[in-house]
């Protein structure tokens, strides 16, 4: 294989695998042989890092403080402040952990580790308004993600953010609650029509008594169990909570739905069968061995292959992130991140529902395209609006969001952008090889192939900073 082969090869597994990489990160891995950068990809993403910045001890006070206050029927002038404090703390450190974890993913050796807990936080997609209980999912998320998907999936089921969120706290003898055996088929391991409703009854009977105690610990109340025989998939036993995953994972059905989920997210959103039976048979074969899946789908010569490169659509968080990455930006008000995720479409900690977000298509309209074109030259040119003649409808919209934020009359002038952030430019530049021209920077930028309306306009170019602004602009800097 060609030196520029690789190259190309080792950009698009670190696009997908990660969110993106540095021309001499891509330089040096470009003389090894694509496996080995996979081994390394996945030892690097091996050991634990957990986001600590939620004070668990807090939590639980705070916990057992709403809990008390939520147990009474009257409250007094003083408790209901307590009780909105005790929210309005809530959702500042849910804000904080949002930005704590955007932060992780722009600044992690470990890109692969965060891009999995990226894809399971969409798999496995749950609200709390308790950043105690997001956290700790998200950590589970993080410590399981390329480990067995078995204990992944029951870490899962016992954290109290799921149990919360699909109301297994409510499941007990003889009143079922079927929310979260539903959807633990349904979106989480075999996909629509692979169970029948009786099923989904006998499996609720099954996680009765699955619960978490005043302080935000998974409990099992053998007072509220179901210890009735039931009938799952045919299965005849006194079943409990992990009776039931067991036999779950037993049926190949659960190997391919994860797959196909695994490839439409790193791959590409229209699955080859062929590829997806594939991966299904190995995963299941290692026994749910997720290291193993995605070791075998980056080392599959069709991952490489001209339709899967440069063909899917950034989500908000990659298109965040690998920009942050790329220019080593700093945000100076980094609520910021929060703004930008939500006006995109992809609120971390906040999906739209037990779903997920649809990705794909689905992360660009007309107004979100026009916001995602404007974003680069906001980031990186020092947080200002550079523009001549009236305004584009959406520079206003910018500019409208600038002037709320500062009381200074003279804002209209050259406005400063409510991004304000801050690209390392000399830092960037200094990772490029001397004498790169502004087309093989445009070829490192972009995913896609290059056209000859692109090269055209490169050709010109006089500087790298302006080519890089220029090329981020662009809609095709939108793919990886």
């Amino acid at each position: 294989m060609s030196a520029k082969d690789n190259f190309l090869k080792v950009k698009h597994l670190y696009n997908r695998a990660g969110f993106g990489i540095s021309y001499p990160d891509l330089q040096k891995l470009s003389k090894k042989n694509i496996n080995k950068v996979v081994d390394g990809l996945l030892k690097s993403s091996k050991n634990d890092d957990d986001i600590t910045l939620v004070n668990g001890v807090e939590s639980k006070r705070q916990l057992l403080a709403q809990a008390g206050l939520y147990s009474k029927k009257d409250l007094t002038d003083e408790e209901k402040k307590m009780r909105q404090e005790i929210v309005r703390m809530q959702n500042e450190v849910s804000r904080d952990l949002n930005i704590g974890w955007v932060s992780k993913m722009i600044n992690t050796d470990a890109p692969l580790r965060e891009k999995m807990t990226l894809f399971w936080h969409g798999h496995f997609a749950c609200r709390s308004n308790n950043p105690y209980f997001a956290q700790q999912l998200n950590n589970i998320q993080r410590a399981h993600g390329l480990g067995s998907f078995k204990t992944l999936l029951v870490e899962v089921s016992k954290s109290p953010a799921m149990l919360q969120y699909l109301n297994n706290q409510q499941n007990r003898k003889g009143k079922p609650n079927e929310n979260f055996a539903r959807e633990l088929m349904e979106l989480f391991t075999l996909g629509r029509g692979n169970y029948s409703e009786q099923d989904i009854k006998e499996s609720a009977r099954s996680f009765t008594g699955w619960q978490y105690d005043r302080d935000g610990s998974f409990i099992f109340r053998p007072n509220l169990h179901d210890d009735g025989t039931k009938t799952f998939f045919g299965k005849i036993g006194n079943f409990q909570g992990e009776n039931i995953i067991d036999i779950i994972l037993e049926k190949s059905e659960t190997a391919q739905f994860i797959a196909r989920k695994v490839y439409k997210f790193f791959v590409n959103d229209n699955p080859n069968e062929t590829h997806v039976k594939e991966l299904a048979t190995h995963f299941y074969n290692s026994k749910y061995d997720i290291s193993a899946l995605m070791q075998k789908m980056f080392t599959s010569d069709w991952f490489y292959a001209p339709e899967n490169v440069g063909t899917k659509i950034k989500s908000p968080a990659e298109f965040l992130v690998g920009l942050s990455r790329e220019f080593y930006v700093t945000y100076n008000k980094p609520q910021v991140l929060i703004q930008l995720q939500s006006s995109l479409g992809q609120y971390l900690f906040n999906p739209p529902n037990v779903a997920g977000w649809p990705g794909g298509q689905s992360w660009i309209d007309s107004s979100s395209l026009m916001l995602r074109m404007r974003i680069p030259s906001l980031v990186l040119n020092d947080g200002e609006i550079d523009f001549s003649g009236k305004a584009d409808p959406e520079d206003e919209a910018v500019i409208a969001l600038s002037r709320a934020g500062t009381n200074n009359a003279n804002a209209s002038n050259k406005p400063k952008s409510y991004v304000n952030a801050n690209a390392n430019w000399p830092k960037f530049l200094d990772t490029l090889p001397k004498g790169l021209t502004p087309l093989e920077l445009t070829e490192f930028l972009l995913q896609p192939k290059l056209n000859d309306k692109i090269i055209k306009m490169v050709s010109d170019n006089k500087g790298l900073r302006s080519t890089s602004v220029e090329i981020t602009s662009m809609p095709e800097y939108q793919l990886c």
